[in-house]
């Protein structure tokens, strides 16, 4: 999912490894708002998709923000899971579908694209890719080749991120 539209020149990208129903990502929110009101198109944000084993409903999760990107309401959707992370570990499916309705989303298109699966091979390349270059945990970011895992500690990582952006763009004006 992306914040970019094809209009406009490349961005330096911050790929964020995430989870739905995971606390620390929900907790990473708040770097993730901060850097958006600093950079604001600057930096393009792409969150990818790394749904971990034990969280039983993170993978339709994954599935369910895919389809608020198609809806145009991505952000705002993981935005809005995140925030009650607790009733989607106790709800499931059922939460996600809900969660879309109080967004104004089509909530029966949800119901259907979590039913045959069309964003599964999205969520699936993004975990793929994600393993391959050694994501193990949520959240991590990657910006500029740097791989930062926010998964143990959020301690200091908007300062780092901030720190790589400030010098892609230094360049990227240059």
């Amino acid at each position: 999912m992306s914040d970019t539209s094809p209009d406009r020149p490349a961005a330096p990208v911050l790929d964020v490894w995430c989870e739905l129903q995971c606390p620390d990502c929900r907790t990473a929110l708040d770097d993730l708002g901060a850097l958006r009101a600093r950079y604001g198109d600057r930096l393009e944000l792409r969150l990818r998709h790394f749904p971990l084993e034990k969280h039983k409903h993170a993978f339709a999760a994954a599935q369910a923000a895919e389809e608020a990107v198609a809806q145009g309401k991505g952000w705002e959707y993981v935005e809005a899971v995140l925030a009650r992370v607790e009733e989607l570990d106790r709800r499931g499916e059922p939460f996600l579908v809900e969660a879309a309705r109080e967004l104004g989303l089509d909530a029966e298109e949800f119901d259907t694209a979590l039913i045959d699966g069309r964003h599964i091979l999205i969520v699936d390349a993004d975990q793929a890719e994600g393993k391959a270059i050694g994501v193990t945990g949520t959240p991590t970011y990657v910006i500029g080749g740097e791989r930062l895992d926010g998964g143990k500690s959020q301690e200091g990582l908007r300062e780092r991120i901030e720190e790589i952006a400030d010098r892609l763009l230094a360049a990227r004006e240059s």
